[in-house]
């Protein structure tokens, strides 16, 4: 079997030399609602510039509206305020991206992210706001930060949901902003703020449906309420059923991804930065068997094939940036040779070039076999990588293509002052 996908990916693959090698991955990606751009890490300095790269031509080319990545509502509201020119304070990007201070902050606080930033931020000048790209966070972490931007706003508006809000995050402090410590309270002692904070979500979306403002700020409310209640739930539901919060998560992703949509009105287009483990179809894995869903799965259920375009991303080799365990200083790690039989060692054998594989009618059939396929978190253990970073993967139903990079270098952080939330 290994030698029939080596040889289909050498007959298949397009060999990646320059920029407009890219071509035939951007022919293929016309009508489509959606494109979804993965990464294999979230410290991997080519995955960054590659789809970044992509995402200038999507937005020129093919009128894609908005870039939504897996980051905090809250710091990637400060980029967005940035490059549509809302922001009068900040006076370049890397100034914004100290926002990002909540661990990771090496994901989105990097130097990578700058030129993009800058070039969003050029391209927004002198459009009219209903032309403006935005950029927005879409995860679910951002609990605390959210409740203080709900406060913020209701008070700059006398809005009558203030005494509301506040009574329904008082229930929040004596966890002193601790998830873990809300989490333990919640799911085993009962003690959990979930009534008050759906509450509060409701009156906010009533509040929404009796108005007519298309104002970015109301967006700004009801996608924080809407994190406010599914963390809650997150932070609640992790502690007893690991595979159940990973599926609120990745539900809550897509919940966000359709607000900003519904903003953009009819025939809103959205460029999705993720891991490959949330933009992959979780069905074509064994994610499926552990009744694990994901963003990939869940919007081309919603949309189909024809309107949802993924790419996954890969390396062989080289260095990424990342920890030995959760919340501690990060590391610029060696990533080394992938794991014999697994996908990325068949690219590598394939030939040495990065490389383009576009799955079609033609060749999917020829990349139907559940193989090992890397993925590397913001925790890692490159000594132990092959017990445990492998996600067993039929490539052609997990993607619609993918960029196969032979050997890659690590992110470049900026020095952010991180705080404890």
């Amino acid at each position: 079997m290994n030698k029939t996908i080596i040889e289909a990916i050498k007959d298949y693959a397009i060999p990646l030399h320059e920029p407009n090698d890219f071509n035939p991955l951007l022919e293929e990606i016309q009508e489509q609602t959606y494109v979804l751009l993965g990464e294999a890490s979230h410290g991997t300095s080519e995955f960054y510039k590659i789809r970044a790269e992509l995402s200038k031509k999507l937005i020129v080319e093919n009128e894609f509206n908005f870039l939504a990545v897996e980051g905090d509502w809250p710091a990637c509201e400060q980029v967005n305020r940035y490059i549509k020119g809302y922001d009068q304070t900040s006076t370049n990007a890397k100034d914004v991206l100290h926002s990002f201070n909540r661990w990771p902050t090496w994901m989105w606080a990097n130097e990578e992210m700058i030129k993009l930033i800058e070039w969003l931020k050029e391209y927004n000048k002198n459009k009219p706001q209903d032309k403006m790209v935005g950029f927005y966070g879409i995860d679910i972490y951002s609990l605390w930060e959210s409740m203080d931007e709900i406060i913020i706003y209701l008070e700059k508006t006398n809005s009558p949901l203030i005494k509301q809000a506040k009574e329904a995050f008082a229930c929040f402090e004596p966890y002193h902003r601790q998830s873990e410590k809300y989490a333990v309270s919640a799911a085993f002692y009962g003690e959990g703020c979930h009534d008050e904070v759906i509450k509060l979500l409701t009156d906010i979306c009533l509040t929404k449906n009796t108005s007519s403002s298309h104002d970015e700020r109301d967006l700004s409310l009801e996608v924080n309420g809407l994190i406010t209640a599914n963390a809650e739930n997150y932070y609640r539901t992790m502690v007893v059923n690991d595979n159940e919060s990973w599926n609120i998560r990745d539900r809550h992703m897509v919940e966000v991804i359709q607000k900003i949509a519904d903003f953009y009105g009819k025939g809103a287009k959205g460029i999705i930065w993720e891991h490959n483990t949330h933009v992959g179809d979780a069905r074509a894995t064994d994610m499926k068997e552990e009744g694990i869903v994901n963003v990939g799965q869940l919007l081309r259920e919603q949309y189909g094939h024809d309107k949802l375009f993924i790419v996954g991303f890969g390396t062989h080799r080289g260095t990424v940036i990342a920890a030995d365990e959760w919340g501690v200083n990060f590391e610029r790690m060696i990533v080394p040779p992938a794991k014999t039989g697994s996908w990325e060692d068949m690219m590598h054998k394939a030939g040495p070039d990065d490389k383009l594989l576009i799955f079609n009618d033609e060749n999917r059939r020829c990349f139907q076999h559940q193989i090992g396929h890397r993925a590397i978190g913001v925790v890692y253990h490159p000594a132990h990588e092959h017990f445990g970073n492998y996600v067993p993967s039929v490539m052609s139903k997990r993607y619609d293509a993918f960029i196969y990079l032979n050997q890659t270098k690590a992110l470049h952080p900026l020095k952010v002052e991180r705080v404890l939330l």
